[in-house]
């Protein structure tokens, strides 16, 4: 269904220097072990090239079922190429990444440590990218390890499905793929990976739904996805519904949020009870009294870890990915996203939004300021430090 808002595609298109791919296919992917299994299904039917991206890979069960797939693939002539970022696979073996080269899979770490530059290191690649043959491409917040997945191995003979952190992935078929292809290829070729030969021609998917990718890799490309998401907040009319794994949001887009609601915008924003990262717990937890005192509702998610990075505007527009509502990720670090114009899909995003919010407590603006003393103690410390979380 057409987007019929104050969204308009040629201005996003304006913003971001990039078009849009018309006639993509989406898939909407809710849980780790539908996203693991839909990626390793597509992987299986790989011909010609498989593209992967990740923040994080990690050598644990479910990458090493990832690692003896891609293996698999590479055995049968399919070109596999893995950036990872050398910071967020820290914790990964060389021996795990040597196993891979030997059966002809190419590899490169991003952003890796520097001697002579140590501060750089702050920078990091994000980005949560597969590309297969240029027809098929995931994106969203998950990275490669256990706990995107809900696999864990409990001993050698007998393994056990646990919950996965919740997240949001994508799963896109047509024109799009391509383009991330293309996208894919010039981050490879900038860690000083082989030039990749291999061309595609896109798929025009009938009826398909309009994309536009949101990737950053420069102080450049970082402002305009600020620009886009300050255009997002303030063209909304009805409704703005924030997930985000890490909030730290700036003065700017604070002051943004407050008057969405001044003009009559619902805006819910849904973040974890309790995250991988302690400390930016108490970072965002410095904002509540403020956000709440404006009318901005805010849901902390008591389930597993809410790792998940979406935002939906009028149920129409709708932005998935990588990027958090922090300051590394709007200033630092290389992010990969999608945007979606479209209803249909706007619609979808939204219910699980309300889905979410069936499992998260909603704060209270008098409770929230008769918390004790150590706990605003704990914000203000924190806070301090929001520009370097």
């Amino acid at each position: 269904m057409e987007c019929k808002s104050t969204f308009i595609q040629s201005e996003i298109e304006k913003i971001l220097s990039i078009p849009f791919t018309s006639s993509n296919h989406i898939g909407l992917l809710k849980s780790g072990a539908e996203t693991f299994q839909a990626i390793f299904d597509s992987i299986s039917t790989a011909k010609k090239i498989i593209c992967i991206e990740f923040y994080i890979f990690r050598d644990d069960d479910t990458g090493k079922i990832f690692a003896d797939l891609l293996k698999e693939k590479s055995a049968q002539g399919v070109k596999v190429y893995i950036l990872y970022d050398h910071f967020g696979s820290i914790g990964t073996s060389q021996k795990f990444w040597s196993d891979m080269k030997k059966t002809g899979i190419n590899i490169r770490a991003s952003h890796p440590f520097r001697w002579f530059s140590p501060r750089r290191y702050i920078y990091r690649n994000h980005k949560k990218l597969l590309i297969i043959d240029g027809e098929k491409a995931f994106t969203g917040g998950f990275n490669i390890g256990n706990e995107y997945h809900g696999y864990l191995k409990i001993r050698d003979s007998f393994r056990i499905m646990k919950p996965a952190w919740r997240d949001t992935g994508i799963h896109l078929e047509g024109p799009i793929s391509v383009t991330l292809l293309d996208i894919f290829k010039r981050s490879w070729t900038a860690w000083r990976g082989e030039p990749i030969i291999y061309e595609k021609k896109a798929q025009i998917m009938p009826h398909g739904i309009p994309v536009v990718p949101i990737f950053t890799n420069s102080a450049k490309s970082r402002r305009r996805m600020r620009k886009l998401f300050f255009y997002s907040i303030n063209n909304a009319r009805e409704s703005i519904l924030i997930t985000t794994a890490y909030f730290t949001p700036s003065r700017r887009i604070i002051t943004a949020l407050e008057d969405a609601v001044k003009r009559g915008v619902k805006v819910k924003i849904l973040l974890p009870d309790k995250s991988d990262l302690f400390f930016v717990d108490y970072v965002a937890r410095a904002f509540y009294t403020k956000l709440l005192k404006s009318g901005i509702e805010i849901y902390t998610y008591q389930g597993k870890i809410l790792h998940a990075k979406t935002a939906v505007f009028d149920n129409c527009w709708c932005i998935i990915g990588s990027a958090n509502l922090d300051f590394q990720s709007l200033r630092r670090n290389d992010e990969g996203n999608v945007g979606i114009l479209n209803k249909d899909f706007g619609m979808q995003m939204t219910e699980v939004f309300h889905e979410d919010l069936q499992q998260s407590y909603q704060i209270n603006p008098d409770t929230w300021a008769q918390r004790s003393l150590y706990q605003k103690v704990m914000e203000n410390f924190f806070s301090i430090f929001r520009k370097r979380l």
